[in-house]
């Protein structure tokens, strides 16, 4: 069999390699960045005790085995989020983790069950800040890389343009004609078949055992992310505080939430936001 018919050969690794070293100087040039920002760099335990609690993320699962002989369920963390907030907990305020994670039933063009990610917090700091990170990252990113413009699927975006800043209500409202905070009730609980008339209006197929956020998300996918992030970043903001578990509520209105996700070219490259650090408020969320 000839060499380059093998599932490994000198010439696939050769077509390869730029990436690795394009890898390898986007990580340098963040490390710095971090570093010159005062941020401590830390290493999280991959295995943890608990999957975690969001609704659209599944782990790995696998078996720790005691001194005893008897099995312990453990999970391969699909972020670095607990351990790095205990570390928040324990007097940390500025920490980053290059951190591998795994999320099970991911698997495509954009999604791969095992990457890296980055992860940082800043404690104290207005979640604005982060959207100021993420822009800062991104034009690092493509400047190690040596790319002035960012192309995926007969899209481009400038990396090193200021984002455009929406909220999700105005995105929906403008790319859907969906009006979303409509759908939400003073205290932020959502109106399951208000939205899914509306989604039936603009022709979006509506099961009968869709939720209200499996209605939300089709909106979002279908109609509103390929939207984003064309010619110029475009920073998402103000999710609805019932799909952002582990953010604080908007102070101008308790409906909306201090979540954002960062766009370009139509795909989200980041999602960030203000920490909700009221307990009663997040025991109630996790209820």
């Amino acid at each position: 069999m000839p060499t380059d018919a093998n599932w490994w050969s000198a010439t696939r690794h050769a077509d390869r390699r730029p990436l690795l070293l394009a890898r390898n100087r986007i990580q340098a040039a963040v490390r710095g960045h971090l570093a010159e920002d005062d941020f401590t760099e830390v290493d999280p335990a991959c295995l943890q005790i608990s999957p975690g609690n969001e609704t659209h993320l599944h782990a790995f699962g696998t078996q720790a085995i005691g001194n005893d002989g008897q099995p312990r369920a453990m999970y391969l963390h699909t972020s670095p989020e607990f351990a790095m907030k205990k570390l928040l907990a324990a007097g940390e305020t500025r920490i980053h983790a290059f951190a591998h994670v795994w999320r099970n039933r991911e698997r495509g063009a954009l999604h791969s069950p095992e990457f890296t990610m980055l992860e940082w917090y800043r404690a104290g700091q207005d979640y604005t800040t982060l959207m100021r990170d993420c822009a800062a990252f991104l034009r690092l990113a493509a400047q190690a890389a040596g790319a002035s413009l960012l192309q995926f699927r007969g899209s481009t975006c400038d990396p090193m343009a200021e984002p455009d800043r929406i909220s999700v209500a105005q995105a929906m409202q403008r790319h859907a004609g969906v009006d979303l905070l409509a759908t939400l009730n003073a205290d932020g609980i959502a109106d399951r078949d208000a939205l899914a008339r509306q989604a039936t209006a603009i022709t979006l197929r509506v099961a009968d055992d869709d939720t209200w956020s499996d209605i939300f998300s089709r909106i979002l996918s279908d109609r509103i992310e390929p939207h984003l992030g064309h010619g110029r970043p475009t920073i998402l903001d103000r999710y609805p505080v019932v799909e952002a578990a582990l953010a604080r509520p908007c102070p101008d209105d308790p409906r909306e939430a201090e979540r954002f996700e960062l766009y370009a070219c139509g795909v989200e490259l980041a999602n960030g936001f203000g920490e909700l650090t009221d307990p009663a408020e997040q025991r109630r969320r996790f209820a």
